[in-house]
């Protein structure tokens, strides 16, 4: 705990076997409380591994629902459990786990309710061997965003986020895509919802086995981030109505 903030990393986890144990071993349990592992319909051992790694909360779907699915059982499995800061951490260790620390500090102590991890500050993302074209992919998409959004961030596409509960009990992530435009959807949530997002700078990793999408898969997910984007700008100009922006009702 931070400030007696209960504090959960959750790990949507897909064919994660090979990289879950290293992942695993360089979260904070000094801070850390829980660690929630759900996992997308595996065709590996990746429920076994966690097992033997001694994880106690493990979720799995017997079918595939997702990466945004995946996310959904994540967070409502972490609110559940108590927690008070949620963090989502891939667990096939493109993000370093060393981060959690200054990522929950930020939360714990009301100085943002939500930050990011970001490859793009600095030179993280090339160093780490971001292929060119992802790289290009996401300064456009980023720019894009910013502008129809009205927010500054250096990137919406990083994997690695940490939450307060307030924000997830404040947001209807339920109505996201299982697809991986959930992540977009959800930080334009956020922001239409009021709250502020941090970023910490992220150095990642890419090589074999970390997760990656195709390019057509990337040209899919391209066209829902533009989409997400419009969608947000039209609400926040009183043009159109998405039930993505209806918040919940709290209390």
């Amino acid at each position: 705990m931070i400030n007696n903030k209960k504090i959960v990393v959750v790990l949507p986890a897909y064919n994660a076997e090979q990289t879950l144990e290293q992942t695993y071993k360089e979260i904070p349990f000094d801070i850390v409380d829980e660690v929630v592992l759900v996992d997308d319909a595996s065709r590996d051992n990746t429920v076994q591994e966690g097992q033997r790694l001694g994880i106690k909360h493990i979720i799995r779907h017997e079918q595939n629902k997702g990466y945004g699915g995946n996310q959904k059982t994540c967070y409502n499995k972490a609110l559940s459990i108590g927690a008070d800061i949620v963090i989502m951490l891939h667990p096939d260790y493109q993000y370093t786990p060393k981060l959690i620390p200054s990522m929950a500090f930020l939360i714990a102590n009301d100085v943002y309710p939500v930050v990011l991890g970001s490859r793009i500050l600095g030179k993280g993302a090339l160093k780490g061997g971001m292929p060119m074209y992802k790289y290009i992919f996401n300064r456009f998409l980023t720019l894009s965003q910013n502008i129809l959004i009205g927010q500054k961030l250096s990137e919406y596409h990083t994997g690695y986020r940490a939450f307060s509960r307030q924000v997830l009990e404040t947001i209807p992530y339920e109505r996201c895509s299982d697809d991986f435009v959930f992540d977009n959807q959800m930080i334009s949530q956020i922001f239409y919802a009021g709250f502020d997002i941090a970023e910490v700078t992220c150095p990642t990793k890419y090589f074999e086995e970390a997760s990656s999408i195709n390019f057509s898969r990337s040209t899919t997910y391209g066209l829902g981030v533009l989409k997400t984007s419009f969608t947000h700008f039209f609400n926040k100009m009183g043009i159109g109505h998405s039930k993505l922006y209806e918040m919940k009702k709290r209390g």
